[in-house]
């Protein structure tokens, strides 16, 4: 077929309508997704405005929007879930972080993001086996430690104590510092569950475990020293004290009061008065002044130790005990000078508590794990009179 040449202005037009065509469309949407590009940043800055004024409502109200207008926008999406989180709208949250799992577009990172992020939703919602094995997916992915220590928190709030040991050690193998003495505390509490299931043999087990993991931590030796006074073992009760004596001194007020027992029971009583002293003269505690009166020979010598521990460490627990040493004395009528002893022993009271250099959560008994902000070894020995 023969082309013909009259055609050739009319094909040229036609090509150059064309492309002028194809650049306008192109054009215009570029121009939509410039504009969406820069919603997108306008919706985070308005949300993160409303944040900051505490109008999380009107925040995500901002970020549902935004979301429905860009589907595939995945940060916006994790804004959005760890706000419902915040607020405790657990249910939100998750339905959030799993709509992202179920996308097929979604990099392998942002997937391991999403992940964790549900596993922390089902965590704080108390799904504590559905946030274990959400975390447990997290295994050689860049949230690994992080998933390891939520984990291990979530070990110890159930007392899974042999699982936390587990976790602990991984933790301590891929790098992320020493969990020695947390797997001390671990075997101890397995020790006491085995000990309240009358099996001794596990327990003293369980405790041998525990010094092989912290030579050095005070608590398994203060449960050995326990165990032997509890089945008349008052020698090795001491033995066992003494060693604390020696390796953590701070420490050994938490037992002062039994080791004086201990050695009253099986005739030590001079050679353990001989050693508190030592320590009382080094740090004076009440702990340790009560010990040493338990062991004072008589009247005369508990006195003496009194107004040596008044000199230097004024206390009112000394103060109520010395008042109780002359409770028959005529100075005072015998009425007024018990009214004194019962006002100072109320005033003492709030200072004979142990505290929490983490939180401040005070208590009458001594924790090796807070109550308050479930940290380990944060309360010091040493009652707050004494600090």
């Amino acid at each position: 077929m023969d082309f013909d040449i009259q055609m050739l202005p009319l094909a040229l037009v036609g090509l150059m309508a064309a492309f002028a065509f194809g650049w306008v469309l192109s054009r215009f949407d570029m121009r939509q997704w410039k504009r969406e590009q820069q919603d997108s940043p306008r919706a985070y800055y308005q949300g993160l405005n409303l944040l900051l004024n505490e109008q999380q409502d009107k925040a995500i109200d901002v970020f549902i929007a935004a979301a429905q207008q860009d589907a595939g926008s995945s940060d916006l999406h994790f804004a959005l879930g760890n706000l419902f989180r915040r607020r405790g709208e657990y249910e939100r949250a998750v339905r959030v972080h799993q709509h992202l799992l179920g996308r097929g577009d979604l990099s392998a990172t942002e997937r391991e993001r999403a992940q964790h992020a549900l596993a922390q939703d089902f965590l704080k919602a108390g799904l504590f086996d559905r946030a274990e094995e959400a975390f447990r997916t997290l295994e050689g992915t860049s949230f690994a430690t992080d998933a390891r220590l939520e984990l291990l928190t979530l070990y110890e709030r159930s007392r899974d104590w042999r699982k936390a040991d587990e976790t602990a050690r991984k933790l301590e193998g891929s790098g992320a510092g020493s969990f020695a003495n947390r797997i001390s505390h671990y075997w101890c509490e397995l020790a006491l569950e085995a000990d309240a299931r009358r099996q001794p043999a596990e327990a003293q087990s369980a405790l041998e475990r525990a010094r092989e993991a912290a030579p050095q931590a005070a608590r398994p030796l203060i449960l050995m020293g326990e165990r032997h006074a509890q089945a008349g073992r008052h020698l090795e009760a001491l033995a066992a004290w003494d060693e604390l004596l020696t390796v953590r001194p701070a420490s050994f007020a938490l037992v002062a009061g039994q080791y004086a027992a201990s050695a009253l029971a099986c005739g030590e009583g001079s050679r353990a008065r001989t050693r508190l002293q030592a320590l009382h003269d080094k740090a004076p505690t009440s702990e340790v002044l009560s010990a040493l009166l338990k062991l004072a020979p008589d009247a005369a010598s508990r006195e003496s130790l009194l107004m040596a521990h008044l000199q230097h460490q004024p206390s009112l627990s000394a103060a109520a005990s010395l008042l109780k040493e002359h409770n028959g004395d005529d100075a005072l009528p015998s009425s007024a000078l018990a009214r004194v002893q019962q006002v100072v022993t109320l005033a003492a009271r709030p200072l004979q508590r142990y505290r929490c250099a983490a939180c401040g959560f005070e208590a009458q008994h001594y924790f090796w794990q807070c109550p308050g902000c479930q940290s380990w070894d944060s309360y010091p020995p040493q009652r707050l009179e004494d600090l």
